[in-house]
């Protein structure tokens, strides 16, 4: 009886252990087919996250268009380099994305006799006999996307120490050309707003208020919006000063739709159709300013008026260029920005 007694005992150890040892094994099968499904833990960016900051920047605008140096795109004169303020605000929603509100003011520059170079017979030449200069003081409200490279999937306090970034936008801004008037008007008698700075859009210095016929080459032209759009984009690195500032350095374009940022764009008209404004014939045509006496020729305008005027400079036919109505302007921003976190403090360690 007793031996009954263990073997029944025996076998029901060995069958208990098998049962066990199938059991682990599916646990274990089961598991692994957990971890191969498993694709990490998924941050979220919760409210904790999300903070608000203010900037202000100290930037420098330079300018690409028809007054540049050279016909190259990329041709800009650094000397022209103008200072610009910028106020801006910024919303972070995301590990890697934020939105930017910002405000600037700033002036652009650009001027031929300054830039071109006489000594280029192919192209400098012709751009200081040309002699037109520009001043443009620009006031930009614009919205931008920003994307860091390096994400921060924490909050404020432990974001991370600098980040390469990239934004693009979009910005509406007003503007207005001017130029400084000459002593004297084309017919060498003195002007009275000599040295002033003119507003250049109300004289229409390329045809813009009528007066040209349908045979003009710049027939058709209308006047140019003071409010415009430019797509601004660019790169910028931020770097973490502590707690709650940062510092950021961009380097930014705006593409603009106008080609009127320098009030430059089409062909010379026929200055009779400024009648009797000889403010409008003077900032139109000035390159009777820079170039001798001698080489000038008179010429009739339609209305039967006679000014000395340089071969193939203000005179109405196809290649008497002005500008270069093909390309549109656009200008440059570079941008030093101190960054505030809004709503933070500086969290100090406690000693006991």
């Amino acid at each position: 009886m007793r031996r009954l007694f263990y073997l029944i005992l025996v076998v029901c150890l060995v069958a208990s252990t098998d049962s066990f040892a199938q059991m682990n094994r599916k646990a274990i099968k089961k598991n692994n087919r957990r971890l191969s499904n498993f694709r990490g833990k998924k941050y979220h960016f919760g409210k904790e996250k999300i903070y608000n900051a203010i900037g202000f920047s100290l930037n420098a605008l330079n300018y690409y268009g028809d007054l540049a140096p050279k016909p190259s795109r990329f041709s800009t004169d650094i000397s022209f380099t103008r200072p610009a303020l910028g106020i801006s605000f910024t919303h972070r929603f995301g590990p890697r994305y934020s939105l930017t509100a910002g405000f600037m003011y700033g002036t652009l520059r650009g001027a031929d006799i300054e830039s071109a170079d006489q000594g280029d017979n192919s192209n400098g030449v012709f751009r200081y006999q040309r002699n037109l200069s520009f001043r443009n003081r620009i006031k930009e409200l614009s919205v931008t996307a920003n994307f860091d490279l390096f994400q921060n999937q924490a909050t404020y306090i432990s974001r991370v120490k600098w980040t390469p970034y990239v934004y693009v936008g979009v910005a509406g801004f007003h503007h207005n050309p001017q130029a400084q008037a000459p002593a004297t008007d084309l017919n060498g008698n003195a002007l009275p707003q000599a040295g002033e700075w003119i507003d250049l859009k109300p004289l229409g210095t390329e045809g813009q208020n009528g007066g040209l016929s349908s045979t003009d080459v710049n027939a058709g032209i209308k006047p140019y919006k003071l409010i415009q759009v430019a797509i601004p984009f660019g790169i910028g690195a931020r770097f973490r000063l502590n707690e709650v500032m940062d510092f950021s350095a961009e380097l930014g374009f705006r593409y603009l739709f106008t080609d009127y940022i320098d009030d430059v764009s089409h062909n010379y008209v026929d200055l009779g159709i400024f009648g009797n404004n000889e403010l409008a014939k003077a900032m139109s045509y000035r390159s009777n300013e820079v170039v001798p006496a001698s080489s000038l020729r008179p010429t009739q305008t339609r209305s039967g008026g006679t000014y000395n005027l340089l071969p193939g400079y203000g005179q109405e036919h196809p290649d008497n260029l002005r500008g270069n109505n093909g390309d549109r302007d656009v200008y440059m921003v570079t941008s030093f920005k101190l960054t505030y976190i809004l709503g933070k403090t500086f969290h100090r360690a406690k000693f006991r």
